[in-house]
């Protein structure tokens, strides 16, 4: 089976150890140590490392699409977001007057608004499955009608890139209108159960932490899976050559296709995992400044890596959390810096490093740097 190629593969072996690794530490941490020792952790810290390791997702799979594919997307936050609001929905039915078979009626904000009836889109989001089915079917069906019309006729490098932040920003001002029945600028909060398990709890956020560790290596191996197969070839030959692999007989729009709507589906279980653990999910999550910052955190840890962009994932938004404590108004003046010096010193990230102090990188790595040295 393809999947199991990258479980050979001695670098994917140690990112999943070192990810393990990380999640029984901090695992340990939170419940050996009691609160008060120097070494407890406590269940806030346990949940921002749960929302970073959510983002490290995310870049995960924008990187599968524009370090191997060639596509610079600059709209993964809305599929991380459709995402996002799929889970909320489940969260927000979880909630309110309980109705015929103890069924909830109404989400309370819909009873603010004074909405008599549910929406037909919310029939079903009452039930688990079926909400964490819309989870990957949403982000997939988005994708591959976008991606359908797109590279069927072949629109590609900056015009795919527009038009990516064209579909987000439109989502954005979509889910911005009260009547569109997704909570308007407010989005949904307050969220009480997940799967009948009280989310104030300890236990919870702590289950989410470890779950999301656990996507976020099933999405690593799903993704080096891919990388390591001939479409995987095919895509790397898509990014360097397009015109040379379509004069040699290979459907180009169907491996784009195909790439970017599973890279659209991990940026969705990204959304749904990041939502019960940062309580709210808003339409500022289909900002096309959060997209573009996604793409920052890929170009910082290494693109084409995989491994690179978790890394660069986990360094920007740790940064993020330090420096918005301190200085908030000087984030973004940071970030852009960070960016610039990265794109200078750095143009493989930090991956880049790490690969020259073991003395080697990966044929992918060699490639992209003849690429970006020619350019």
């Amino acid at each position: 089976m393809w999947l199991t190629q990258p479980l050979n593969e001695k670098s994917t072996r140690l990112f999943l150890g070192l990810l393990g690794a990380a999640l029984a530490l901090v695992t340990i941490l939170h419940l050996v140590f009691p609160q008060g020792h120097p070494m407890h952790m406590s269940i806030y810290t346990v949940s921002l490392m749960g929302k970073y390791l959510s983002y490290a997702l995310l870049a995960v799979a924008v990187d599968l699409v524009w370090g191997y594919l060639g596509m610079l997307s600059l709209g993964h936050g809305a599929f991380f977001a459709i995402g996002g609001y799929a889970m909320g929905m489940y969260l927000m039915r979880q909630i309110g007057t309980r109705g015929e078979y103890g069924h909830p009626v109404l989400p309370d904000f819909m009873v603010f608004l004074n909405w008599d009836s549910l929406p037909w889109y919310w029939y079903g989001f009452d039930m688990a499955w079926f909400a964490f089915a819309m989870v990957l079917i949403a982000p997939a069906a988005l994708a591959m009608v976008f991606g359908y019309l797109a590279f069927r006729s072949r629109v590609t490098g900056v015009y795919l890139s527009i038009m990516t932040q064209a579909l987000t920003f439109a989502l954005m001002l979509a889910f911005y209108r009260n009547e569109m029945g997704f909570g308007g600028n407010n989005g949904f909060t307050d969220f009480k159960d997940l799967l009948g398990f009280s989310l104030s709890t300890d236990a919870t956020r702590l289950g989410l932490f470890i779950a999301t560790g656990v996507a976020l290596a099933i999405g690593y191996v799903i993704c080096r899976g891919i990388v390591l197969s001939k479409l995987g070839r095919v895509s790397i030959a898509t990014r360097d050559a397009e015109a040379r692999t379509r004069f040699l007989g290979y459907r180009v729009e169907r491996v784009q296709l195909f790439v970017f709507t599973v890279s659209a589906m991990l940026a969705g279980v990204a959304g749904a995992l990041y939502v019960p653990q940062a309580g709210i999910i808003n339409p500022n999550q289909f900002s096309p400044i959060f997209s573009i910052e996604v793409v920052l955190w890929v170009a910082l840890g290494g693109r084409a890596t995989l491994y690179g962009a978790v890394i660069g994932a986990l360094v920007v938004n740790y940064a993020k959390s330090v420096f918005t404590g301190i200085m908030p108004e000087a984030w973004l003046f940071a970030l852009g810096a960070l960016f610039v010096l990265v794109t200078v010193f750095l143009p493989q990230g930090l991956a880049g490093v790490l690969a020259k102090l073991r003395g080697k990188g990966s044929d992918d790595e060699k490639d992209l740097t003849e690429k970006e040295a020619a350019a």
